[in-house]
């Protein structure tokens, strides 16, 4: 090995262990420091540890008071806001039978038929026309229903009682599912409670109008001129009031299936038009939007009854009017198979 050789292996030895010697005390240094960083390290993770715990719990808390809100606002009829919002669906039409409830105790309800297991069976007579009597008949009576129009502008004149009794019997002469008839007519003249009707049904129809039954709902119903100011709920002699009872109750407060029994009293509400105008009384099918819990409390009917139809009965006003409206041909609602 020349000695320029030698002298440039010694430098870089030499170099080397100044590098050495001149790092170690750095390297002590930072291993102090870095003991303390790590600990400091450990404090922040764990109060971070510490505050996801909160802030989870905070979270879940929130989750359930929005899930319970939500379910709150679809109980109450005060939303959705907004015009173009679905229209509202009444809560207190749902059916709520033994089949829909469910938080109902089996132990509520029996088993019981609505009539006796041995039924008597006897004969059927119906008076039978010739064909041409039929035809007279059925276009007499077309005649007359075609006549039917939903009048709001009522007379207060008097109706004697006994014939808005046996349009009531004629109504409850509709078939019902297993024959629970299940329904209830309360015909109202006392003008204060009249009175009262028509101002619980018009604050609640006020709130459908502006809020629950949507832009579309209510720019159908611009044409026949309806809105939330019902007069004619002072002004009919009566109101008859059609609640469906959503379950018959038995001695002991036993609850008894009613089966299909909102088809059923729509049925019967049906045949109940039918009667009012073959008497020549007028009529119009009211059905407010979430009235029908404040009137079931204010006419004291019990809870296993819902409103269904607000009918205001009496003559036609001398100078009421109806909108110029068309049926659908027969051809549009009959089809021959």
């Amino acid at each position: 090995m020349s000695n320029k050789q030698i002298a440039s292996s010694f430098c870089q030895h030499s170099c080397r262990s100044v590098a050495v010697t001149s790092f170690r005390p750095k390297f002590v240094f930072g291993a102090a420091k870095w003991s303390r960083v790590r600990m400091r390290v450990h404090a922040v993770m764990l109060a971070m540890s510490l505050l996801t715990s909160l802030l989870v719990s905070l979270l879940c808390l929130l989750t359930g008071f929005l899930a319970l809100r939500s379910r709150r606002s679809a109980d109450t009829a005060d939303e959705p806001r907004g015009g173009q919002s679905r229209a509202r669906v009444d809560r207190d039409r749902s059916d709520g039978g033994r089949h829909g409830t469910k938080h109902d105790d089996a132990s509520e309800w029996t088993d019981v038929s609505a009539h006796d297991d041995d039924v008597e069976h006897v004969p059927f007579g119906l008076e039978r026309h010739d064909e041409e009597q039929m035809r007279r008949r059925s276009e007499s009576f077309y005649a007359l229903m075609n006549r039917r129009r939903s009048v709001r502008f009522i007379s207060p004149e008097p109706v004697p009682r006994d014939v808005i009794e046996n349009v009531v019997r004629t109504a409850g002469t509709a078939p019902s599912g297993a024959h629970t008839q299940p329904w209830t007519f309360v015909a109202v003249s006392d003008p204060d409670t009249k009175h009262r009707i028509r101002l619980i049904v018009e604050e609640e129809e006020e709130v459908n109008y502006r809020q629950r039954m949507g832009d579309k709902w209510v720019g159908d119903l611009a044409p026949i001129r309806t809105n939330w100011i019902k007069e004619y709920l002072d002004a009919a002699p009566y109101l008859i009031l059609v609640f469906k009872q959503v379950y018959g109750i038995l001695p002991g407060n036993k609850k008894m299936t009613h089966y299909y029994n909102e088809i059923s009293v729509s049925i019967a509400c049906g045949v109940l038009l039918a009667a009012l105008q073959n008497v020549g009384l007028v009529t119009v099918t009211s059905t407010p939007l979430n009235c029908g819990p404040r009137l079931r409390q204010l006419l004291q009917r019990p809870h296993n009854e819902k409103l269904l139809v607000l009918l205001p009965v009496g003559y036609p006003a001398k100078d009421a009017t109806v909108p110029d409206l068309k049926r659908k041909p027969l051809r549009d609602i009959l089809v021959h198979v």
